[in-house]
């Protein structure tokens, strides 16, 4: 045998959960936050340029109107239900702002929770769009055979357990089921994560919302359609959405406490004085100056400058973190658990290998008659040979007579030679060189000549470039290295974990498989940051404590639920992010700390002096603009400081 070949010549429902004040709710908040905002600048501008009181006054209570009415009705309906909470005392305390003169004042307590409540909702309604998205991974049709072998065009929602269906090349399958008959390669990246497309035939079990390869086939349903993987991803990623929005800012968390305590003790500094005979004026201006010292404004702004300025910082250097809150949660991140294929990859199979059987070949004879047969395949391996052979600069010969053999592998007739290109298994014998591939976690490919094996092609999804240091990053930011969560193969995963420095690894997982080990790992104390791609990957990030996804490759679905999206897919981005979040974190306390002294301090003074009110408005202003200025200062300086951006730096922290 020689080894040359001539040259070339329906659904589950999750909408009744929080988020259910409808599309439009969320729509009008945005709109009456940005006219409130509107207006507030402009009653700035023309009380700075010395305008007619009249004009600034009507514009700031414009936007009392406009940016005050709905959390002032939410803070009604909470009051209802005999709940005090810090919205009703933001509205409360910029009224009593304006009947004291300072107006100014409260608008800016409106404008800042308009602002903040709008974008909650607006963040709350594209979440659930994206959710319901999914359900158009599985078609909306079925090809269903009926008892004489006829085939009806169904809605796949009315699919029940038991029903034949048939799903041609190309298709999405329609439904969970079992291969009935039929052989084809289908790609289940979307429900499992792997990076390969895989091979099936009778008896094998198949997802609804997967891609069928070149093969035909006949499929029994197995489960109904309201309770497929797919369905079940929605309703994960629904309910862990749900848990997970009860985590609230610093100050949302003591709001009910602080709020019911400056309402008792403006009330008390109200009603006592005057009981005593005291006369209206002196203690109605005591009470409100007492309220708008006490109001939690430097609070409201210590918090929120140094998460938002580390948010801008962050998105100059590539990562989109998409709120206040997920900042602080990317800040308690004490383990981080990380998805394989599409994060630690780069999702694209490469010719990682070669052994040559046959001893008259050489590496590059074995790759050109492989590719040569591979030309014109669509198969993802298929088009990672010729990719592989074209970058080594190798002429293909001419392939006649091609054809795909679903679950096999390819055909072709090459220099009148016989080409197969095929997965061992479909070989009568399969080599120990492909073995040996397949133990060190590649995809073995036997290259066949004229039915004799003359060599193996090893491929793999191979890893990013600077791995190992983002890892030893992560384990020197949380004390231990990231935990490896997959739906791959234990080989190809354990294979991965090796050559980046991840010991615990978790594999063969599907969907909630992965929710669950996220919830033992919370279980067992940790804060967990999950970083993903696909779709598989939402529910656990929805579960997690933080999440990240890549944004290049990532799901529409992934994007959504993830807190953080890195634009670049660098992974160097995240250690420096978390790097980041907690230097964020450390300028909150400190923030916190000074609000809190200012509030006692102007408070003390009220209640055991006289505290004129110029001087407790200026005491009140003048730490938030302290707290404001302390938090801008996020905005500059390093992203992560010490930790690596570049893979070929090491880590020093």
């Amino acid at each position: 045998m020689t080894c040359t070949t001539a040259q070339p010549t329906r659904t589950p429902s999750w909408t009744s959960g929080p988020a259910r004040v409808s599309g439009l709710w969320s729509v009008a908040s945005v709109r009456w936050a940005t006219v409130a905002l509107a207006l507030f600048m402009a009653g700035l501008a023309t009380q700075l340029l010395d305008a007619p009181t009249w004009t600034w006054w009507g514009l700031y209570l414009a936007c009392y109107l406009t940016g005050g009415w709905e959390p002032g009705w939410e803070g009604l309906q909470a009051l209802r239900s005999r709940t005090l909470d810090v919205d009703l005392l933001m509205v409360v305390a910029a009224v009593g702002a304006a009947s004291i003169g300072q107006i100014f004042d409260g608008a800016l307590l409106i404008v800042i929770f308009a602002t903040s409540g709008a974008l909650e909702d607006a963040a709350t309604k594209r979440t659930e769009d994206s959710v319901k998205g999914l359900l158009d991974l599985a078609p909306d049709r079925a090809m269903r055979l009926d008892a004489a072998g006829i085939e009806e065009s169904v809605n796949a929602a009315d699919l029940r357990v038991g029903d034949l269906v048939i799903v041609r090349p190309g298709e999405r399958v329609c439904a969970d089921g079992v291969v009935v008959d039929g052989v084809s390669d289908v790609d289940q990246s979307s429900v499992t994560g792997e990076s390969m497309p895989v091979t099936k035939s009778a008896h094998d079990e198949v997802f609804a919302g997967t891609l069928n390869g070149a093969g035909a086939l006949r499929i029994r349903v197995a489960k109904d359609p309201s309770d497929t993987v797919v369905a079940r991803i929605v309703a994960l990623v629904a309910e862990a959405s749900a848990t997970k929005a009860k985590t609230q800012l610093f100050i949302e968390k003591v709001e009910q406490r602080y709020s019911a305590g400056v309402v008792v003790a403006t009330l008390a500094l109200f009603a006592v004085p005057l009981i005593l005979g005291a006369d209206l004026r002196s203690t109605l201006l005591r009470a409100m100056t007492f309220m708008i010292v006490a109001s939690p404004c430097a609070v409201v702004l210590a918090t929120m400058p140094p998460l938002l300025s580390a948010i801008a910082n962050a998105g100059r250097h590539g990562v989109l973190v998409k709120s206040a809150v997920a900042m602080e949660h990317l800040a308690a991140t004490t383990a981080v658990a990380i998805d394989k294929t599409g994060t630690l990859t780069t999702g694209t199979p490469q010719l990682t290998g070669i052994a040559v059987i046959e001893d008259r070949c050489s590496d590059d004879d074995v790759l050109r008659i492989a590719a040569s047969a591979e030309q014109f395949s669509e198969h993802p391996l298929g088009r990672a040979i010729v990719a592989a052979a074209r970058a080594r600069d190798l002429p293909l010969a001419e392939a006649t007579d091609f054809a795909a053999l679903p679950g096999r592998g390819v055909r072709a007739r090459v220099a009148r030679r016989s080409i197969e290109v095929l997965s061992p298994r479909a070989f009568h014998s399969n080599p120990a060189a492909a073995s040996d591939l397949e133990r060190r976690g590649a995809t073995a490919v036997l290259v066949v000549v004229d039915g004799a094996p003359v060599g193996v092609l090893g491929l793999d999804d191979t890893v990013r470039p600077g791995c190992d240091v983002v890892v030893r990053a992560i384990a020197a930011i949380t004390a231990g290295p990231p935990v490896l969560l997959t739906g791959d193969t234990r080989p190809a995963a354990e294979h991965l974990a090796a050559q980046v420095g991840i010991v615990d690894v978790r594999a063969d997982l599907l969907p909630d498989d992965k929710v669950a080990a996220v919830r033992r790992l919370q279980a067992d104390g940790h804060r967990v940051l999950l970083v993903g791609d696909g779709i598989n990957d939402a529910p656990a990030m929805a579960a997690a404590h933080s999440s990240i996804a890549m944004g290049r490759n990532g799901a529409d679905l992934t994007l959504e639920t993830a807190d953080a999206v890195t634009v670049r897919d660098e992974l160097a981005t995240i250690p420096a992010v978390l790097a980041l979040a907690r230097r964020a974190r450390r300028v909150v306390i400190a923030n916190l700390a000074i609000a809190a002294a200012f509030i006692t301090g102007l408070v003390v003074w009220d209640l055991f002096g006289r505290l004129p009110l110029p001087l407790g408005v200026a005491g009140h202003e003048g730490s938030t603009i302290i707290v404001a200025l302390n938090g801008l200062r996020l905005l500059s300086g390093g992203f992560g400081r010490s930790l690596p951006m570049h893979p070929d730096r090491d880590v020093t922290d």
